[in-house]
């Protein structure tokens, strides 16, 4: 990347269950205060500011910074689904890159209601009407909710065609219950075995148990994002930076190969994944730990291979040995992940920031990843983004 961009201040408050949080704007603001906080810096030196959130009425953003301060800068609402909060970052790093700011604020919230995910605007064509379409054709089952649907499809259809067991979507859930057993901010903090996992009322019987998919959940997170410039000018820390970073939206093959994996978002995955490889000059066996978008165990899984973590049908053996988790090849979501810390969708990829950044300051108190130096980041929206983002310790 041509003009480096560092992580110098992140914050996060702790994820609650809907109805149970402060407003987003209050949850937004208390982030953005950390954030800024933990960089050691004051709001009037912020140049731009990027929020995040999906569920909210127009300029939300504002809502939440004018709390900060009224400074008049240039406030960007932001929302692609998912992957809202990787997108605001995205967006506030370009604008370092480019030499359009030197100080910027990213911040993403989320204040949701209870139950599964659904459409707000029924007045209007869906954005999810072609996914449905391909997920009709394929997978039937109209009554189960959209995003259960669509990850527990992609799910059945990496064990018909790797004869993976529904175990290794169990070993992920009680993996992220262990690891979110040491991180003060994950919601669900419980740990639980595999058996448990399995065990769990039947969200789709022989796919999908209740324990594999996350937990709707209210939240904030932010991080200040600044130039080399800026941070030796006012003495701030310069210890992370991104060394790589890219944004994909969906491919033909998305609808028309037939495939669920493809329809949630696999080739996203992959085309990110690779450019920010080549950005970095980094391959996926140099990464120490890794923050990605495990909305549902199955979806984690078919991660692994989408970022190359390891080969294609080779997740449940990666599972196995143990690869995934402390001791293994690559730590994967030691804040407990989506699975047990929450998705606040505005805010999850704020979080993953927030927790890669304090892996590579090393940080992260129980939970930290011995000698983690690289860290990479992924973040999905369906209809659709993806966002990953790789992470070195200065």
């Amino acid at each position: 990347m041509s003009r480096k961009v560092y992580v110098t201040g992140v914050g996060m408050i702790p994820f609650a269950k809907p109805g149970a949080s402060a407003s987003y704007d209050q949850m937004g603001a208390l982030a953005g205060r950390q954030a800024l906080g933990d960089a050691g810096i004051a709001y009037d030196k912020v140049e731009q500011a990027y929020a995040g959130y999906v569920y909210g009425d127009s300029t939300c953003g504002q809502m939440a910074l004018y709390q900060l301060g009224m400074t008049g800068i240039p406030v960007f609402n932001v929302n692609n689904n998912c992957s809202t909060g990787s997108t605001a970052l995205f967006l506030g790093r370009q604008a370092i890159e480019s030499g359009a700011a030197e100080c910027v604020l990213v911040l993403g919230f989320e204040q949701m209601g209870a139950g599964a995910l659904g459409s707000v605007f029924k007045d209007r064509p869906s954005p999810f009407a072609p996914f449905d379409a391909v997920t009709d054709k394929l997978i039937g089952m109209p009554e189960i909710p959209l995003a259960l649907r669509y990850f527990g499809g992609a799910g059945q259809a990496h064990m018909q065609k790797y004869g993976t067991p529904l175990s290794a979507f169990a070993k992920i859930r009680a993996k992220a219950s262990r690891h979110a057993a040491n991180n003060p901010l994950a919601l669900l903090r419980k740990v639980v075995t595999p058996e448990d996992v399995l065990e769990s009322p039947p969200l789709w019987p022989g796919v999908m148990t209740r324990l594999m998919a996350c937990p709707p959940t209210c939240g904030a997170a932010a991080a200040v994002l600044v130039s080399e410039a800026f941070a030796r000018r006012h003495g701030l820390k310069a210890d992370v930076f991104i060394a790589g970073q890219a944004m994909t939206t969906d491919r033909p093959g998305t609808f028309d190969s037939g495939d669920m994996m493809r329809l949630v978002g696999y080739d996203m995955t992959r085309e990110a994944a690779d450019k920010v490889y080549a950005q970095a000059g980094i391959g996926p066996d140099d990464i120490d730990v890794v923050e990605l978008h495990d909305c549902f165990a199955q979806n984690e899984l078919i991660t692994y291979e989408g970022l190359r973590l390891c080969p294609e049908g080779g997740s449940a053996k990666f599972i196995d040995d143990g690869d995934n988790t402390y001791g293994g090849r690559v730590v994967t979501n030691p804040s407990g992940g989506l699975l047990s810390k929450g998705h606040p969708l505005g805010a999850t990829g704020l979080a993953q920031c927030y927790e890669l950044t304090h892996q590579l300051r090393a940080t992260a108190g129980e939970r930290q990843v011995a000698g983690a130096r690289v860290a990479l980041q992924h973040n999905l929206g369906l209809g659709g983004a993806c966002v990953v983002t790789l992470y070195q310790a200065a």
